[in-house]
């Protein structure tokens, strides 16, 4: 099968560049807000939501500009689960955090540094709601008809 550049996920480059990722830097992070956070951009450059980010940008507090982002770009989202365990920092966001997480659909990420785990389970979560996206937009939309409907099936 091949592939079809345009209906691939744009988060999956940023994402995989993020697994990567040894720290979280102010031009990794500044990619990831232009890339993945549409909401951000629409919002006035003076207004509260944007200042809180713009601040926390500037302290590099990188997992709270995690935190805000997901509050901001996924709404119905939240976090279910971080824990350190082992070295590395496990996250889960989820949409029904109150579903027993066996069937539960979570966006999950791990990684050594708190702020990449956070960020990288963001991106997976985008990727999922993209994918919802493209799925709905690929199923044609049946009109019922207007006019009397006729059998034209053979039943002899």
């Amino acid at each position: 099968m091949l592939l079809n550049p345009t209906n691939e996920n744009p988060g999956a480059r940023l994402l995989e560049k993020l697994q990567r990722a040894q720290t979280l830097t102010p031009d990794l992070m500044s990619e990831i807000i232009a890339a993945a956070c549409p909401r951000l951009a629409l919002l006035p450059k003076n207004g509260k939501v944007a200042a809180r980010i713009a601040q926390l940008f500037a302290c590099s507090a990188w997992a709270e500009v995690g935190l805000a982002l997901i509050e901001l770009e996924l709404p119905g989202w939240s976090l279910r689960r971080l824990a350190y365990d082992d070295g590395e920092w496990h996250c889960s966001l989820s949409r029904q955090p109150n579903l027993p997480a066996e069937i539960d659909d979570t966006a999950d990420s791990h990684h050594e540094a708190l702020p990449l785990a956070i960020l990288s389970a963001f991106l997976d979560a985008q990727g999922s709601r993209f994918a919802r996206k493209m799925a709905s937009a690929a199923v044609p939309q049946v009109r019922s008809a207007q006019a009397h409907t006729v059998c034209c099936d053979n039943f002899a």
